[in-house]
C-alpha cells in the first residue's frame, strides 16, 4: 500500500471515530435530564401580597441534610411513637400500585368531604371543606361580614414513587432528601393547590427556573 492510500485509510479510521464520538454526545445529552424546580405560590388577594419560591431540587436535596432543628435532622423528620410494627408499610403501597386505578376512600359529612384515589401513578387526595365562617346565628344576617362561605379546598397529587422513598422506615423517619430525589426523577406535576377564602397556594415542579409555566 502506497503512502497516500495509507494516508487515506488513516483519515477515515479518524473520520470514523469522530462520527462515533458525536453520536455518543448527542445520545449523552438527549439522555441528560433537565434540572427540575419546586415552585410555591402564595398570593393573598384581602393583602394584596403574593410570595413566590423558585427552588432547584438540587439545591434542596443538598441542603435540608445540613437543617438541625426538631423532628428534622440530616434530612430525615422523625415522626415519635407512631407505631408501625404490625403494618409492613412497603406491602401496602406496593399493593395499592400494582392495584388499578380507582376512587379507594369517599367520606362526606355535613361540613367536610374527602376522596382519596389512585390515578396514572398517583395519589390523589381531595379535602373539601363545606361549612362557613360563622355559626348558625349568623346566618339570619347576610351583611353580616363575618358570614362568609370559605369554600376551602386542598387537592394534592404525590406520584407513588415519591410516597415509596419518603415512608417511615424501621427508625419511624420519613426520607425527605429520598423524597426529593425521587420528585427529580418524577414527571412534571401540580403537586398540592389550597384555597382558603382570600388566598391560594400553589406547589408544583417544573424545568421553568422562574415558574413562568
Amino acid at each position: 500500500m502506497n503512502k497516500t492510500l495509507q494516508l487515506g485509510a488513516v483519515l477515515c479510521l479518524l473520520a470514523g471515530f469522530v462520527v462515533m464520538g458525536a453520536v455518543a454526545v448527542k445520545k449523552t445529552a438527549a439522555a441528560a435530564t433537565p434540572e427540575k424546580f419546586i415552585h410555591v405560590r402564595v398570593n393573598d388577594v384581602s393583602k394584596g401580597e403574593m410570595v413566590s419560591v423558585n427552588l432547584p431540587l438540587s439545591l434542596a436535596e443538598k441542603v435540608i441534610p445540613t437543617i438541625h432543628n426538631g423532628n428534622l435532622h440530616n434530612g430525615k423528620v422523625t415522626i415519635g411513637n407512631m407505631d408501625m410494627q404490625d403494618v409492613d408499610v412497603r406491602a401496602l403501597l406496593a399493593a395499592v400500585a400494582s392495584s388499578p386505578d380507582n376512587e379507594f376512600v369517599t367520606v362526606k359529612e355535613k361540613d367536610q368531604e374527602v376522596r382519596v384515589a389512585k390515578s396514572k401513578g398517583n395519589f390523589i387526595i381531595h379535602v373539601t371543606d363545606l361549612n362557613s365562617d360563622s355559626d348558625e346565628s349568623n346566618k339570619s344576617d347576610k351583611s353580616d361580614k363575618k358570614y362568609e362561605k370559605r369554600g376551602q379546598k386542598v387537592d394534592i397529587t404525590i406520584p407513588i414513587s415519591v410516597v415509596n422513598a419518603l415512608v417511615p422506615n424501621e427508625r419511624q423517619e420519613l426520607d425527605l432528601v429520598a423524597a426529593i430525589h425521587a420528585l427529580s426523577n418524577a414527571s412534571e406535576a401540580l403537586l398540592v393547590t389550597v384555597h382558603d377564602g382570600t388566598q391560594d397556594v400553589r406547589i408544583w415542579i417544573d424545568s421553568q427556573n422562574d415558574g413562568s409555566k
